[in-house]
């Protein structure tokens, strides 16, 4: 009887080693598939290798729908070896200052260039296939969805997409990688486009450039200048390229709103930067138009970020400096419309009184 017993323990385990073997060849045939270079590969444990395979999945149905997502068909095969393709491809990736994501309507993360670690700390493999909401600060979550959920107007449009969230970003001031227990929360500019795709079966997500704020410095040029605001966007500083641009001196703008210079339709523009960085410290605006001194108009771009206050100290007199608002503008366009007068600050005499 025992011998039996034994015997029978015997070839359940044999039993069970062949299965193992059987499963870990499947998992090998399988991670060997992934599009991914083999030092990726070779640190895929098994529910990597099931959470990638159903990302690739995903990601093929997009690729073979009525629509071509043409970035990311050239970011997917430029993780195989197709060399002028994926060296075209990390151009495009490193103009763009930022990375690429692919995003399901129910979160689902289905692809993100492979660049992401260099913003995030975090790998490709790592993130794909996992949930945003799992990432993104909870705070965040409900403007988020707003933006996953198409409406019946949006569904076939080619939606934009234009918003601030908070991630994980396991990078330390230093650049290098930590653990994501001690990550801590960087702000995006996410901007893009909803797709839908009706074959083979219908798929719909957001095609969408993360770029990390503040952008890098290396930006600016003679179109661009830095201003300092309260904390209800009057100017407190402002550089002196804004004469050149806009025509106002930088005395002329010092106690005055920023909203006093924002063409009359655009406000909601500027009242959305500005609600996002209460909530974020840190935003960009849409497009909108300033209004130039003695008329007419320029679009504009503005990157913000709250500067906190700052301890007093002996060097500067025990004076604590309050919290400000650093701004970045972007001027994107010639003067239109120039003999236009949209406001009364607009005119000369408003500032030789």
């Amino acid at each position: 009887m025992t011998a039996d017993k034994e015997k029978r323990r015997a070839i359940s385990r044999e039993a069970a080693r062949k299965r193992r073997r059987v499963e870990s060849d499947v998992f090998g045939d399988l991670s060997r598939l992934l599009p991914l270079q083999p030092s990726a590969r070779a640190h895929l444990d098994k529910p990597s290798v099931i959470r990638l395979t159903l990302s690739y999945i995903r990601l093929n149905a997009l690729l073979k729908g009525n629509f071509r997502t043409g970035a990311v068909d050239a970011q997917l095969n430029g993780t195989c070896d197709h060399g002028g393709e994926k060296e075209e491809t990390s151009l495009y990736l490193r103009i763009l200052e930022g990375f690429l994501m692919v995003v399901s309507t129910d979160g689902d993360m289905i692809f993100l260039s492979d660049n992401v670690s260099r913003y995030m700390g975090l790998t490709q493999t790592e993130l794909m296939g996992h949930n945003i909401f799992e990432f993104t600060h909870p705070c965040d979550h409900e403007e988020i969805r707003n933006n996953l959920r198409l409406s019946p107007d949006e569904f076939w449009g080619g939606a934009k997409r234009d918003f601030i969230m908070r991630i994980k970003s396991a990078l330390t001031q230093r650049g290098r990688s930590a653990n994501l227990k001690s990550a801590t929360w960087k702000v995006l500019h996410c901007e893009g486009r909803a797709m839908v795709s009706v074959a083979p079966a219908t798929v719909s997500c957001l095609l969408l450039t993360c770029q990390p704020l503040p952008l890098s410095h290396t930006l600016l040029s003679k179109h661009t200048f830095t201003s300092q605001h309260s904390m209800d966007m009057r100017f407190t500083y402002c550089d002196h390229r804004v004469t050149e641009l806009l025509g106002y001196s930088p005395e002329e703008l010092l106690g005055r709103s920023i909203y006093n210079l924002c063409h009359a339709l655009d406000t909601s523009c500027l009242t959305k930067n500005h609600v996002s960085l209460f909530l974020k410290s840190q935003s960009v605006s849409s497009r909108y138009r300033i209004l130039v001194k003695g008329g007419g108009y320029v679009w504009a771009e503005s990157h913000s970020a709250v500067i906190p206050s700052i301890r007093p100290s002996r060097s500067r007199g025990g004076v604590t400096q309050p919290l400000c608002i650093l701004c970045v503008t972007y001027i994107l366009s010639e003067v239109e419309q120039p003999f236009l007068q949209l406001s009364v600050d607009q005119t000369v005499q408003r500032f030789n009184i």
